[in-house]
């Protein structure tokens, strides 16, 4: 019974899916005709048969790189933020810094993780949070700097006057949204970054396998793991989304329509 409620709930996704299924496989079949330029989705199917072992080992590195780069961005970013969004002295000491450093792109970077670090899940794990780090930071910043002001006049008028407890008990949850919607945009961006440092600097990951099954000329197996990434990317959003609208929003549930 909870199968077919699941089904009739999500019948135009699930419609959606198999029509972009059948439309792929028929241009793969009857209009590119080429396997190297477009496999077709029962050649990746089989490709997932044949390299599911790899697959499972593969995501299992991506991961670690994944969660070294966020954790550390989020160990970082946030603590920063919240200063720079409180205290102005701070905000004009970090500013201009931040500003070079931000435009610089995360793959410029591969070449000094390597000498610096050398070729290690530390190094993959560096250059996502580089990726990782400055959009939670940018919106860590934001949220404080956003904090209507009637909210702290009224939490000082209730006696909170010191700076910390202003920043807990009020700015802290006011700025939750915007935190929420860096993190979440960093998630997307580390991912990437994910791929790119596995491709340049790593011996494995499911960037260096896409990177090492491109130069055998097996697309299906390129292709393969280009929806894996897509796959995990999808649990990871879903499983965040879940945690912050059941969990760190649910003080919001009166106000959604």
């Amino acid at each position: 019974m909870q199968i077919a409620s699941l089904l009739r709930q999500y019948t135009v996704e699930i419609a959606s899916l198999c029509a972009a299924i059948i439309l792929w496989q028929l241009i793969s079949d009857y209009m590119v005709k080429n396997a190297f330029f477009l496999p077709s989705f029962t050649d990746v199917l089989m490709s997932f048969s044949y390299e599911w072992r790899n697959m499972v080992y593969d995501a299992r590195v991506s991961l670690i790189h994944f969660v070294i780069g966020m954790i550390t961005g989020l160990c970082v970013a946030v603590p920063l933020g919240i200063c720079m969004g409180w205290f102005q002295l701070i905000n004009r000491i970090a500013d201009p810094i931040i500003e070079i450093v931000r435009p610089i792109p995360p793959l410029a970077w591969i070449p000094f993780a390597i000498i610096w670090i050398g070729i290690s899940h530390t190094s993959a794990g560096f250059i996502v949070f580089i990726g990782a780090v400055f959009p939670i930071l940018i919106n860590t910043y934001v949220g404080f700097r956003s904090v209507p002001k009637v909210l702290i006049e009224t939490a000082m008028v209730l006696g909170c006057t010191k700076s910390h407890d202003l920043i807990r008990r009020v700015a802290f949850p006011s700025a939750i949204p915007h935190i929420a919607t860096g993190i979440r945009v960093a998630m997307g961006v580390a991912w990437m970054c994910v791929v790119a440092a596995e491709m340049f600097g790593m011996t494995s990951g499911i960037g260096y396998k896409i990177l090492n099954w491109a130069n055998f000329h097996r697309m299906d197996h390129v292709m393969a793991y280009m929806l894996l990434l897509g796959f995990i990317s999808l649990s990871i959003d879903r499983i965040f989304r879940y945690s912050v609208e059941r969990r760190l929003y649910i003080w919001r549930k009166g106000m959604v329509a």
